[in-house]
C-alpha cells in the first residue's frame, strides 16, 4: 500500500513534467532529452547496483533509495510554484534521480524474491505490477486534472509527501535485514560474474537482448505522447492524462492475467506474442486521429508491453540463482529502463524530421521484427531454460515432480 501511494505521487510527477518541458520549450528533441537524462544513469550505474542489491540488506538499501527520491522531488515543486524552473533545472534534477532510480529497480526487484520465495515468484511479480500499474492509471489521470487548474507544481509536491507512505512500509516490513550473501572479492569481479552469466546463458541472453530492442525502439512512444495530446488529437493536458492512463489500463489488464498463472509453463510463447502484438497496437495508434479511437488502441498497447516485461522478469528470476539475483535483475533493468533513455533522445530527434507518428509506427515495426527473431531462436533455448528452472528448484529444496516447467510449450 505503501508502494501504490508512491508510485501514485510518482506517475503524477512524470506526467506533469512532460508537460511542463513541452509547455515550456514546445520542442519534441528536449522532450526526448530530458528523458534522455533521467534514465541514462540506469544504463551506468545498474551493474554496481546489482552488486549492491547481492551485498548489503536490501530492506536499509530501500529505505535510503526512497528517502533520497523524496529529497529531489521538493526542490523541482519549489522552483515550479515559485515560477522559476526552467528546462536546465528540470535536467538536473532528471539526472540525480535516474542515479538513485539505477539502485531503485535491481534492489526492489530481489527484495520481492527474498520476501515470497520461489513458489509464489510468478504472482508475485504479477501483483508487484499491478500495483505498479494502477497508479499507472490513477496517477496520470489526477496529474491531468491537477496540471489544467493549478498547474504543474502541486504535482510535484505531493510526489515529494507521497514517499513517506513506502518509507513507513518499510519500517514495518521484516524481512531483508541480513545481508544476501558474504562479501568475497571485489565489486568489479562480483559485477562481471553476473555478466558473464547473463552473456553464457542463452535463454536469459534472448530475453534479455529482445527487452532491449523493445526498450530502445518501442517504449519512446510515451515519450512523445504530450504531442499526441496536444498538436494530433487536440486533448491538451487532460488528455494526456487519459492516454497514458489508459496505456495503465492495458497493463494492469496485462499483470492481472499473469497474476492468475500457476508456473511458468508456456511464457515463452506469451513473450513472442506480446512483443508482435505490442508492435501492431504501436502502429494501429500512429494511424489515429480520433482522440477516442487512440484511447482504445492504447489499452493493447500498455497490456501487451506488460505481459512481455513480467514474463521476461518471471523466466529470469527462475533460471537465475539466488545469489546472482541482484546482479542480473541490474542487468535486466539496463536493457529495459536503461536502454529507453537513447530511444528516447533518438526518438525525439526523429520525430522532428518525420514527424511523430512515423516515429512509433517504426518502432513498431522492429518490435514485430523482434519478436519474429525470438520466435526463431526459442525451440533451440527450450531445453537449456527448463534445465536452469529445474537447478533452481533443486537448489531451493523443491520436487522437480512429474511436470518439468517449459518455457516454450
Amino acid at each position: 500500500m505503501g508502494q501504490l501511494t508512491s508510485l501514485v505521487g510518482t506517475w503524477m510527477q512524470t506526467v506533469a513534467q512532460s508537460w511542463l518541458v513541452y509547455r515550456l520549450t514546445g520542442s519534441a528533441t528536449l522532450l526526448g532529452l530530458v528523458g534522455f537524462a533521467s534514465q541514462f544513469p540506469i544504463f551506468l550505474l545498474a551493474p554496481i547496483a546489482g552488486a549492491v542489491a547481492d551485498t548489503y540488506p536490501r530492506r536499509h538499501t530501500m529505505i535510503v533509495v526512497q528517502s533520497s527520491m523524496m529529497l529531489l522531488a521538493f526542490p523541482l515543486a519549489g522552483l515550479t510554484l515559485t515560477h522559476r524552473v526552467q528546462v536546465w533545472h528540470i535536467m538536473i534534477l532528471s539526472v540525480l534521480l535516474g542515479f538513485v532510480n539505477a539502485f531503485d529497480i535491481p534492489v526492489r526487484q530481489a527484495f520481492i524474491a527474498e520476501m515470497v520465495g520461489r513458489d509464489d515468484l510468478i504472482n508475485a511479480i504479477a501483483l508487484n505490477s499491478s500495483m505498479m500499474n494502477a497508479a499507472r492509471v490513477v496517477g496520470p489521470a489526477i496529474a491531468g486534472i491537477l496540471v489544467s487548474i493549478v498547474g504543474e507544481g502541486w504535482c510535484f509536491l505531493i510526489n515529494g509527501f507521497s514517499y513517506l507512505a513506502v518509507i513507513i512500509g518499510l519500517i514495518f516490513i521484516t524481512a531483508g535485514n541480513n545481508p544476501p550473501r558474504e562479501h568475497q572479492g571485489s565489486h568489479i569481479d562480483a559485477m562481471l560474474e553476473g555478466f558473464r552469466f547473463a552473456l553464457r546463458t542463452r535463454p536469459v541472453h534472448a530475453l534479455l537482448l529482445l527487452l532491449g530492442v523493445v526498450s530502445l525502439m518501442g517504449m519512446p512512444y510515451s515519450v512523445l505522447m504530450p504531442i499526441f495530446a496536444e498538436d494530433i488529437l487536440r486533448g491538451g493536458p487532460r488528455g494526456l492524462g487519459i492516454l497514458m492512463g489508459a496505456s495503465g489500463i492495458g497493463a494492469l489488464l496485462g499483470a492481472a492475467t499473469l497474476a492468475g498463472r500457476q508456473g511458468v509453463r508456456g511464457l515463452g510463447n506469451w513473450v513472442m506474442f506480446a512483443c508482435a502484438g505490442f508492435g501492431t497496437s504501436l502502429i494501429l495508434f500512429s494511424m489515429s486521429r480520433n482522440f477516442a479511437v487512440s484511447v482504445v488502441l492504447l489499452v493493447p498497447v500498455g497490456f501487451s508491453m506488460m505481459v512481455q516485461m513480467a514474463s521476461s522478469n518471471t523466466l529470469i528470476q527462475s533460471m537465475v540463482p539466488d545469489r546472482l539475483r541482484g546482479r542480473v535483475m541490474a542487468i535486466y533493468s539496463m536493457m529495459f529502463l536503461g536502454m529507453a533513455p537513447f530511444g528516447a533522445l533518438f526518438a525525439g530527434g526523429l520525430a522532428n524530421l518525420i514527424r511523430a507518428p512515423s516515429t512509433v509506427a517504426l518502432g513498431g515495426v522492429v518490435c514485430i521484427a523482434g519478436a519474429i527473431v525470438f520466435g526463431w531462436q526459442l525451440p533451440k533455448i527450450r531445453a537449456e531454460g527448463r534445465e536452469l528452472i529445474l537447478a533452481q528448484m533443486m537448489a531451493a529444496g523443491e520436487p522437480a515432480d512429474h511436470e518439468a516447467p517449459n518455457i516454450s510449450s
